[in-house]
């Protein structure tokens, strides 16, 4: 049985004793892709179950959606608990998704210390470096000896967000440097032996990296994320306008956000806009929500796309004649268009994410704007040829004239790249012009397509087929 059947049969059979015992036993990843499979009766019976330090790890780790949905179930002493002894991060992101009134009243039962923090981090303005945060690190001073860092480590360790990167700083906060726990313990040499020149009585300062990378606790957060990214780093300092340190950001909170970053961007370029800036309050409402809520969100888009298909309707109608001469010419319709689809959405999808994740700037546009039209005039000139040589296979024209393969080869390819550069633009477009919600939507740009490809196929057809036919 599977972890998630053995919890619903605990609970069924109601033996709390034996649904006690198995999660007791359960690795902490386990339960939680057990955990959202679960009725919420079902989540707050396990959760309650486990032991209190393995549910407050575990709490750390689930979305802020669910935390709140376990908080509801708690009494008040044991919701205090937790959000007490969360890490400060979690906790303002928390406490960023409660009801204000909720969040006032949690914040008012902390601790004086963790209020101090909280209340600290909570100053910062949202979605920027500060806000996300974390407090629990440990700093050094250059004159320590590596015997004396390594002792303060052991002592902080277990009250801290990492210690495999650790902070130096002076006596007024300023960061000095920083270095690695497996820097400390090289110098101090395994089991006591000194490797080199290096033993306990080395400083600080002599091994730590002076060219420590920082970002101020006004950076955007999205801009965090990339560097901790691009850099490969697992925590970065947060410095004042004074350079003082004043927290770090793990890599863990840089991966949450980049896929924040990216859902938002999805869903906006499905289509999907309008409902929040939150994630799971759109979710809430597309999910959940009344009739009414849902059919504000997504019938604006369709209606449009309905009005744009019958722009296609009309240009088909404008050719009937050449489609009532020829027979073949309807076959390659469905082929042209789809083509120009899928490459256009796919280049899109590839800028939407190249945005998300920095790899696209928006004031550089030109150059991956430009590398990309050449992709799709490439993909466009070989799928070109061998639609074009399929088409002149199959439907041949009398006389073996290839009038019909030339013209869906060469619409194929036109509509291909012309496709791909939509991709890119229109994107490029709506954002710069600060529509950031319909960016990229996917249904408009879609319709549009069909629109570019019936009309350059049509056009095609109407040539070749004069000249030749």
């Amino acid at each position: 049985m599977t972890l998630h059947e053995k919890i619903l049969d605990h609970i069924s059979n109601r033996d709390m004793l034996g649904l006690k015992s198995t999660l007791a036993e359960v690795e902490e990843l386990e339960f939680l892709d057990a955990f959202y499979d679960l009725s919420d009766e079902a989540q707050v019976i396990a959760f309650r179950l486990l032991t209190k330090d393995k549910a407050l790890s575990i709490f750390e780790e689930l979305d802020t959606e669910e935390q709140q949905n376990l908080l509801r179930s708690f009494t008040g002493e044991r919701a205090i608990e937790f959000v007490n002894e969360m890490a400060p991060d979690d906790r303002v992101k928390l406490l960023d998704e409660l009801p204000a009134n909720v969040a006032k009243k949690l914040i008012a039962s902390l601790s004086p210390e963790e209020r101090a923090v909280t209340n600290i981090l909570m100053g910062y303005e949202p979605e920027t470096a500060g806000r996300i945060m974390t407090t629990e690190y440990i700093s050094l001073r250059k004159e320590m000896t590596v015997e004396q860092a390594l002792e303060k480590v052991s002592l902080q360790a277990e009250d801290k967000e990492t210690v495999y990167t650790l902070f130096v700083t002076d006596v007024f906060r300023k960061l000095e440097g920083v270095l690695t726990l497996k820097g400390l313990l090289i110098a101090k040499g395994t089991r006591g032996k000194t490797i080199g020149k290096t033993d306990g009585n080395t400083l600080v300062g002599d091994i730590m990296s002076k060219n420590a990378i920082s970002v101020f606790t006004d950076t955007d957060q999205e801009e965090v994320a990339r560097i901790l990214q691009e850099l490969d780093l697992l925590a970065i300092p947060v410095v004042d306008r004074e350079e003082r340190l004043v927290g770090i950001v793990t890599i863990d909170d840089a991966i949450d956000i980049l896929e924040e970053e990216a859902t938002e961007d999805i869903l906006d370029h499905a289509g999907l806009a309008g409902t929040s800036t939150n994630e799971s309050d759109r979710s809430e409402v597309l999910i959940h929500g009344s009739l009414w809520e849902i059919l504000k969100v997504r019938l604006p888009i369709l209606l449009i796309t309905l009005a744009l298909g019958m722009v296609s309707g009309l240009v088909i109608d404008s050719f009937e004649s050449t489609l009532e001469a020829i027979v073949g010419v309807a076959v390659f319709i469905p082929m042209v268009m789809g083509m120009g689809g899928n490459i256009g959405t796919q280049s899109s999808t590839i800028f939407i994410r190249g945005f998300v994740l920095g790899h696209i700037k928006i004031n550089e546009f030109a150059k991956p704007f430009l590398k990309n039209i050449g992709v799709g005039l490439a993909i466009g000139a070989l799928a070109g040829l061998l639609a074009g040589t399929v088409a002149w296979l199959w439907q041949g024209m009398p006389n073996d004239i290839p009038a019909l393969g030339l013209a869906v080869g060469v619409a194929m390819m036109i509509s291909m790249t012309t496709a791909s550069l939509l991709g890119y633009l229109v994107p490029y477009l709506l954002i710069k012009m600060n529509l950031d919600q319909a960016a990229g939507s996917a249904p408009i740009i879609t319709t549009l397509k069909d629109i570019m490809a019936l009309t350059i196929y049509f056009v095609c057809v109407t040539l070749f087929l004069g000249k030749f036919g």
